[in-house]
């Protein structure tokens, strides 16, 4: 049994640079929907993708 699962560690892998990349972006543009596109895209929808292709892949 191990502690963390695989998948877990790839959310809290790609969590650290979503928000590095959402508190990256906020001094560069002022719209808020371009640092919600950058948190959103990479600290959720990458890693989502990434465990949904290592499940079909298995």
């Amino acid at each position: 049994m191990t502690l963390l699962q695989t998948e877990t560690k790839i959310i809290v892998l790609f969590m650290f640079p979503g928000l590095t990349g959402w508190y990256l972006v906020q001094p560069v543009t002022t719209n808020d929907a371009v640092g919600f596109a950058v948190l959103i895209g990479v600290g959720v929808v990458v890693p989502t993708l990434i465990n949904e292709w290592r499940r079909r892949s298995d």
